[in-house]
């Protein structure tokens, strides 16, 4: 291998999430895995395919980029769903293969409609509404004419679905803005129908709303942060566990970052460590270099305070991050050893380093953390 460290990516978590989150939805409402951001960083094809053997056929993407390299390893028997940014010139190469996209422009419906007349294919759109976000959506405004560009088009598109997204389900301090949106959603839903639009399915619920409000399932959910293992934010995890009468986390984290003892090196009392003096060694030491840096994902800003696991033992990191190699201290890890395993997200032995320490430390939400993990660190696929 070739590469100075690796990610783990678990089949039997992701079976074992998928089965629990699809027993939280209502009956006949799908399940929709979204995968952006290089599937919060656990890697688009790889990810894809595992959850497509774990019984998944919707992938909802952001961009045509993602929604290209997923399409090239999926049967294509799998629904792809871009759910932001298309270019006017990726519109062709989406309707010829069959890939649904968002609309949330009169711009972009246009576009779609002039792309889907040239190949005399429907364009498979899914209506994008602003409901109270103010990130993206067509207006309430916009609806009419929207609506009327679709049925004077009538070979041209098929309403395959209707969304929104919420703006911060998975905080109660939200609940009233969450339901505000919901009940401008079905309105806007309505007056669509009653011009005649055909509509196939009606989408709402992210992870948080899927598991806080049972009322946004309709036809459709869709899941992200929490098929890889992690809530939506602590909150959601406790209303879980309120309710529920097992005590312990139903859901199992897919994904161990692994690398390897690079060198290790003894430093007498009163040496500086690394770059500058940020740490000095209070005792003789022993120092392993891993070759990982902030180049790879590891944050500068766990400069003397992150910790990886060797031989199940917690190694603190000493001295400045650099950009491709960091120092721990092993001095009192019996018989570490040029080549042993390092862990940097994951567990090994009965020790973990889990994404949420790991992201307190450096600042970082989880998923800002996952998906900066770069797309040339190799993803495998484990039992």
């Amino acid at each position: 291998m070739f590469h100075s460290s690796y990610i783990e990516i678990s089949r039997s978590a992701l079976a074992h999430n998928i089965t629990f989150l699809k027993a939280q939805l209502s009956p006949g409402t799908r399940f929709s895995s979204v995968i952006k951001g290089n599937a919060y960083g656990h890697g688009i094809e790889e990810f894809g395919q595992l959850a497509y053997t774990c019984g998944v056929d919707h992938f909802s993407v952001f961009s045509a980029d993602e929604a290209d390299r997923l399409h090239r390893v999926l049967p294509q028997d799998a629904t792809i769903m871009i759910m932001g940014y298309i270019d006017d010139a990726e519109l062709t190469w989406a309707i010829a293969n069959d890939i649904e996209f968002y609309v949330f422009s009169l711009d972009r419906l246009e576009a779609a409609a002039k792309a889907a007349k040239s190949l005399r294919k429907p364009a498979r759109i899914h209506l994008d509404l602003e409901t109270g976000m103010n990130r993206i959506g067509l207006g309430t405004n916009e609806l009419p004419h929207a609506a009327d560009i679709i049925i004077k088009e009538p070979q041209a598109f098929e309403v395959v679905g209707i969304s929104t997204h919420f703006a911060g389900a998975e905080s109660s301090e939200n609940e009233d803005r969450v339901t505000g949106q919901l009940n401008r959603f079905h309105l806007a839903v309505r007056s669509l129908r009653h011009k005649g639009l055909s509509i196939q399915s009606l989408h709402t619920a992210c992870s948080a709303a899927m598991m806080a409000y049972p009322e946004t399932h309709l036809d459709m959910v869709r899941v992200g942060i929490m098929q890889y293992g992690f809530w939506s934010s602590p909150e959601i995890y406790q209303r879980y566990m309120g309710i529920s009468t097992d005590r312990t986390d139903p859901l199992r984290r897919l994904i161990n970052w692994k690398s390897h003892v690079m060198s290790l090196k003894s430093v007498p009392v009163g040496e500086f460590i690394g770059y500058g003096q940020s740490f000095q060694a209070s005792s003789d030491m022993l120092i392993a270099a891993i070759p990982v840096g902030y180049a790879w994902g590891f944050s500068r800003s766990l400069s003397n305070q992150g910790q990886v696991l060797i031989r199940s033992y917690r190694a603190p990191v000493v001295g400045i991050v650099n950009m491709n190699v960091l120092m721990v201290d092993v001095t009192g890890i019996p018989n570490v050893a040029l080549k042993d395993e390092v862990v940097l997200l994951g567990k090994q032995g009965n020790e973990h380093i889990t994404v949420a320490s790991f992201a307190e430390l450096s600042t970082q939400l989880n998923y800002e953390l996952l998906t900066r993990l770069p797309l040339n660190i190799p993803r495998i696929v484990i039992d």
